[in-house]
């Protein structure tokens, strides 16, 4: 069931819900999960949805979250956006519709697509007893 545009006002920050509802982007660098590297799923702030592993997850240098694919493919959607003079793929929550970010193909090896991911659209359940992806390499 979706939410009315009140209803996300109310359960929603106002940058999550600039980025979520609005299509807005925080500010690189400054989100809770660009630079965050415990074990988990990283699911939709606005429905839940399971969205990205932190198996998938990888520093791709920009300051946003970036992953190399989706938990499930059906969790998202890709969208065309034309915006600022750019042709580029929008991913959005196949749930609920919150803008996520963008997924762009110059990402790492096995799918070599960089889903970047504002930090504002995310909400983050730990694995249990993990140790963190940082403190494996």
């Amino acid at each position: 069931m979706k939410k009315t545009d009140q209803e996300y006002r109310q359960l929603l920050s106002d940058v999550e819900y600039r980025v979520t509802r609005e299509a807005a982007t925080e500010r690189p660098f400054t989100g809770k999960y660009w630079d965050h590297w415990d074990r988990g799923s990283y699911k939709c702030i606005c429905c839940e949805t399971p969205l990205f592993l932190s198996e998938t997850k990888f520093d791709a240098g920009c300051g946003w979250p970036s992953y190399n694919a989706p938990e499930a493919p059906a969790s998202i959607k890709e969208v065309r956006d034309t915006s600022h003079g750019m042709i580029r793929t929008e991913v959005r929550c196949a749930n609920c519709d919150a803008h996520l970010g963008h997924v762009f193909d110059d990402g790492p090896m096995p799918t070599g697509l960089r889903y970047c991911i504002n930090s504002a659209s995310l909400t983050f359940e730990p694995s249990k007893n993990a140790v963190p992806i940082k403190d494996l390499e």
